[in-house]
Parts: C-alpha cells; structure tokens; sequence
C-alpha cells in the first residue's frame, strides 16, 4: 500500500514535470486514498449543483468532502463567489483536491485557489466522470466512477 506521502510526492512531481500552476495532480484512486489516510484532505467538488443532482456525488463523508462550486448552471457563469466559498471550508495550508466532470474546471479551480494562496492544491485527473468513450457516453473510459470509488447515482 502507498503511503499517503508517497502519493503527495508523486503528485507534486506531476506538477513540476507538467509545469502545472499548482501543487500536483493525482489519480482517483490516490484522491481517495488520502482521504482514507490520516492527512486531513478535503476532497472540493467544484461541478455545478445539478450535475450532482443529476449525474451523481461522491459518497464520502463530510468534513473531507465540500462542494464549491466553479461555474453555475444554467449559463455556466463563473461562480463569483468561489473563493469566499472555498474559505468557508478550507484553511490555506490543507491539502485539497478539486474534482469535475473530466479534470478540467478542476484544474481552474486549483490554479485560482493556488493564486490566492492556498498552497496545496491538487487537481484530480479524469474527473468524476472520465472521458469520453467511442459512442459519447462518460463513466466507461477512466475517473472517480469507472475506478469503482464510493459514488451516489442521481
């Protein structure tokens, strides 16, 4: 089993070798790993509310687990509170890991919060959802549901 500072190591390489605006990025099953470890991690959801209504939320408890929007539905407006949001439920130093539909808006999210000073944030790579597969669908090719991780279906 990897150690929860092995996984922070191997993601921080990540972003020193992809020259990433952040901390790191890491794996769902490394996302979840962290936080089943001891590090006090906070997993940020940063879809819009219906996509987890809709299409499904991950299934881990809160405190580690926070939803803050990056756009909103409808119009895809970017949320203009989301750092006075990310504050309500993470201090500057806590490890976050910022997840969507594909590892996108995340990365957004990572680079803002990182910008303002949170210093340790990581994007989670496929997302929620993952890519696409050949027929258009999601949640068949990779992230946080095709790698099995505890989810709730709309």
């Amino acid at each position: 089993m990897t150690s929860s500072n092995e996984i922070l190591t191997t993601a921080k390489q990540r972003g020193q070798n992809d020259h990433l605006p952040y901390a790191g990025a890491v794996t769902p099953n490394e996302a979840f790993s962290l936080l089943e470890s001891d590090v006090a991690t906070i997993l940020v959801d940063v879809r819009t509310n219906a996509e987890r209504d809709w299409v499904g939320r991950v299934a881990i408890r809160e405190p580690q687990h926070a939803a803050v929007q990056w756009s909103q539905y409808p119009g895809g407006v970017q949320n203009p509170d989301f750092l006075a949001q990310l504050a309500q439920v993470a201090e500057k130093g806590t490890p976050l890991l910022f997840l969507c539909r594909s590892g996108v808006r995340s990365q957004h999210a990572a680079k803002l919060a990182t910008e303002n000073g949170y210093s340790n944030c990581f994007n989670i790579l496929e997302g929620f959802e993952g890519d696409k597969d050949n027929n258009g669908h999601r949640k068949n090719v990779n992230g946080w549901c095709k790698a099995g991780l505890p989810w709730s279906g709309a």
